[in-house]
């Protein structure tokens, strides 16, 4: 039976349900993430139960962690760091990306090849492990983590961008503009750039899926945030001696984190056609 959906008015977009769902979990981690500190039933740094690894309950309803604080509020309280840090990496990554990919299409000749060749160069490095070297030599402030991961998924925005934008470029329309006199600003703003908007926020989606598991990677390598804040693969990391007795405290988190990825990608993959494809 074929999933339905449904088709407003005035914005003439079809919605699947399953794409409405993924927004849905989407939206209440962003909404958890501004007002963890007011919804918090604990303060993160307080030991609260005298059990380690305590067991689901009516007064802790996710179970207590290794040292007795409640999982509950330190997961809450984690979204602000995993959305949070992977959001600004995202969108700086896809911003200076699209923007560097833009104009080395309109541009082309030597700036085009010099600027393809050496993000060529750093996208050849694997992600993790200039992560770590970053984060090890320099220090693992949230500053430092938001730029490390936005210039590691950098390269892959400019090279999506620049693809689209080299294709847009060969248009009619674009021949048009130039025999008009119209510069390069104009061709990129006008032109180029509402016309590959739809696949870039798609991919945006994807490279934020991309920085949170990056990011969570880090923390459980104990280079990411820092105690006694602490997102989400952080929270795995430090629990992680409680996975042969099923603790809740390693079990949410790992949930959590899942929860996230499985609803972007959801979302991205029901996107309605008009915000896929601006062509049609």
């Amino acid at each position: 039976m074929a999933l339905t959906a449904f088709t407003p008015r005035k914005l003439g977009f079809r919605f699947n349900i399953v794409g409405m769902l993924g927004f849905a979990v989407i939206l209440l981690w962003a909404l958890v993430a501004i007002f963890a500190p007011l919804i918090i039933p604990y303060s993160i740094g307080d030991i609260v139960d005298f059990d380690y690894f305590g067991p689901i309950s009516a007064k802790f309803w996710l179970g207590t962690d290794y040292l007795g604080r409640d999982i509950l509020s330190r997961i809450l309280m984690g979204a602000r760091y995993t959305v949070g840090i992977s959001l600004a990496a995202v969108c700086v990554s896809c911003v200076s990306g699209v923007a560097l990919g833009m104009i080395a299409a309109v541009t082309g000749g030597w700036f085009d090849s010099v600027l393809s060749r050496f993000l060529d160069a750093l996208n050849s490095i694997p992600s993790k492990l200039f992560g770590l070297v970053v984060v090890a030599g320099v220090g693992s402030s949230i500053p430092v983590l938001i730029l490390t991961l936005a210039v590691i998924y950098t390269p892959g925005a400019y090279r999506f961008a620049r693809a689209l934008s080299v294709n847009i470029n060969t248009m009619d329309f674009i021949t048009v503009a130039r025999a008009r006199g119209e510069g390069t600003l104009y061709l990129i703003r006008s032109e180029i750039l509402p016309n590959i908007l739809g696949p870039v926020m798609a991919d945006l989606g994807l490279r934020f899926v991309f920085i949170v598991l990056l990011l969570s990677g880090l923390s459980f390598l104990g280079l990411g945030v820092q105690p006694p804040n602490a997102d989400w693969g952080a929270l795995v990391r430090e629990n992680i001696g409680g996975l042969p007795f099923g603790a809740p405290a390693v079990i949410f988190p790992s949930i959590a984190i899942a929860s996230l990825t499985i609803s972007v990608n959801l979302l991205i993959d029901n996107l309605p056609q008009k915000i896929r494809d601006r062509s049609n």
